[in-house]
């Protein structure tokens, strides 16, 4: 029988930490599960790497295969490492042509039950003695880009996720979510090594940047353009906002990048945000004779001298 090493079958160093073998088992698992997998030898391969993997993340069960080394049919090299329960290997001094893996299988309590990876069986790996082997879920998170008016009023969305599987998820968007918040689906990540419940899928949101209105935690800025006449004389205006158009009174003598709030207008929450108006003046252009002509009889007219305050 053909020796098997479970560090070769999970890609990793013989010196990888638990965590590089969890990381390589993870993948692994998910590609071969053979509930998803396209591979032709997928329930094969799937076996070994549960087989390396439930040997290679247990200390002591790593420390003794670690020790067997490349004399493993002699047998004669086997020395317990502390606290090691398993016995010596079957037949005193030898494993009486049987696999490594076999071998193993005795000591540990086997890995049987995976012929099978339907229904209930595949619920998880039931070892020797009735001990269960169940590889634990992973949880999922994915960028979720939605536009600012889907972040003021909520909505529903088809979301496509990818995976081993493509599925297609509606998705309920919360009115008043925010950037960098994370909607949680559950039970919608990565399928369970094993058969295991899923995983849960986080969905971070991403709010799209807006054409005019500017978005800061829950507030909203946009920018108002004026007339000269307008923020002299003062008047009202119509200003859209995301929740429908306000009338918004401008101040005579307003000035240029003067903020005027309207509260309670921006992202709706506990704290709802607010809508900032910032004022922009405008100047009319004077590309006709009849526009320069007023704006000299401005200049006649009127007292004004916009650098009066850098005198001393």
């Amino acid at each position: 029988m053909k020796y098997k090493d479970y560090y070769q079958i999970l890609g990793v160093a013989r010196g990888a930490s638990e965590e590089e073998i969890r990381k390589a088992y993870r993948r692994l698992a998910r590609k071969y599960h053979p509930d998803v997998s396209q591979e032709n030898n997928a329930e094969e391969r799937f076996k070994e790497v549960a087989e390396a993997y439930e040997v290679l993340r247990d200390s002591e069960k790593r420390a003794a295969y670690d020790q067997l080394g490349s004399n493993w049919r002699a047998g004669q090299d086997f020395r317990p490492p502390p606290g090691w329960r398993g016995g010596p290997p079957p037949g005193g001094g030898g494993f009486g042509g049987r696999d490594f893996s076999d071998f193993f299988e005795s000591l540990f309590g086997g890995l049987g039950g995976m012929g099978g990876f339907g229904g209930a069986q595949a619920r998880g790996f039931q070892g020797g003695g009735g001990r269960g082997f169940q590889a634990g879920s992973e949880d999922r998170t994915q960028t979720l880009e939605i536009t600012l008016e889907e972040a003021y009023h909520g909505g529903q969305r088809a979301l496509r996720v990818q995976g081993p599987e493509t599925r297609t998820l509606n998705v309920r968007i919360p009115a008043g979510v925010t950037t960098g918040q994370k909607i949680r689906l559950a039970g919608q990540g990565s399928i369970g090594a094993g058969g295991r419940a899923s995983g849960d899928l986080y969905l971070k949101v991403s709010i799209k940047p807006h054409p005019f209105y500017q978005l800061k935690e829950r507030d909203i800025t946009v920018e108002l353009p004026l007339a000269p006449w307008e923020a002299a004389l003062g008047c009202k205006v119509e200003v859209p906002t995301l929740g429908g158009t306000v009338t918004l009174n401008i101040p005579a003598n307003a000035s240029n990048g003067q903020k005027l709030r309207l509260r309670g207008r921006g992202l709706p929450g506990q704290s709802p945000g607010d809508q900032l108006v910032v004022l922009r003046i405008v100047n009319p252009s004077a590309d006709t004779e009849e526009a320069r002509e007023s704006f000299r009889r401005m200049e006649r007219e009127l007292s004004f001298d916009p650098r009066a305050h850098w005198r001393p």
